[in-house]
């Protein structure tokens, strides 16, 4: 019985002592939602910004999009415990509406097998096209 007591509460404080070491990835936000915005006007590029909370180093190991029309980038080199990075996502602002996924893969303990998924979203529209002779003839009725 002691043995077994024994035994229990080491096996106990081994998986209190890994569940708490080890990088840890926290972004402020999983979503970036572009709201409507202007195919002319907006450059597509929007960034998402994380924090590693653990005790180890984070190494963002690959960043990829669900599609071609959104280019995400890495930081090269580790995030220190405590320290900030970014991911930068670059979409080539299609008109129509946004429904895209970025996985990052990471060494992070926090979350299953150290993958996180974020999503954009939102809708590109085109200016309105005005025909000046469409306007010169509103004006004259007016």
């Amino acid at each position: 019985m002691k043995r077994f007591l024994l035994l229990a509460a080491v096996m106990f404080i081994s998986l209190g002592a890994n569940a708490q070491s080890g990088a840890k990835i926290e972004f402020k936000t999983d979503t970036i939602d572009y709201g409507t915005t202007n195919k002319d006007d907006d450059n597509g590029l929007r960034v998402f910004e994380f924090t590693n909370t653990g005790d180890a180093p984070l190494i963002i190991t690959d960043v990829k999009s669900s599609c071609g029309c959104t280019v995400p980038s890495k930081p090269t080199d580790p995030i220190q415990p405590g320290k900030t990075g970014t991911i930068e996502v670059k979409y080539n602002m299609h008109t129509g509406p946004i429904r895209k996924t970025i996985t990052v893969m990471s060494n992070a303990a926090n979350v299953p097998d150290g993958v996180v998924a974020l999503k954009i979203k939102g809708e590109v529209i085109e200016k309105e096209k005005v025909n000046i002779l469409e306007k010169k003839k509103s004006l004259v009725n007016q």
